[in-house]
């Protein structure tokens, strides 16, 4: 009897959670965009047409930081709750190399353009 509770809450609970896990994605896909957005705004300034490519480096590291930790914190939840049995360190490795990844883009991007000026 217990074993056909304990599949019915189950049974239950997998649509909710299915409901949790496809909202966190979301949530994670928004801070993704949110992040990449203020990225590029940060790339296509003015004011950064004449600046080095470590000064690029330095300002892109330290540019968008609400932007960037919510995404962090959003990607975060969504792994952990797609992946329950993995590590949190683990979730947040990833979220780190996610951004990481954003950041390189955008300075390869800019380097790039800077060297197509030359």
């Amino acid at each position: 009897m217990r074993a056909v509770v304990l599949a019915l809450l189950m049974t239950m609970a997998s649509p909710a959670l299915a409901d949790d896990v496809a909202d966190a994605h979301r949530q994670a896909v928004s801070g993704r965009d949110s992040y990449w957005n203020c990225l590029a705004q940060e790339y296509s300034r003015d004011t950064n047409k004449g600046m080095s490519g470590p000064d690029f480096i330095s300002l892109i590291a330290r540019a968008c930081p609400s932007e960037r930790q919510n995404f962090r914190v959003m990607l975060v939840d969504f792994l952990s709750l797609q992946f329950p049995d993995v590590d949190a360190g683990a979730h947040m490795t990833t979220a780190n190399n996610a951004i990481a990844s954003a950041q390189k883009d955008v300075i390869t991007a800019f380097i790039k353009h800077r060297a197509a000026l030359k």
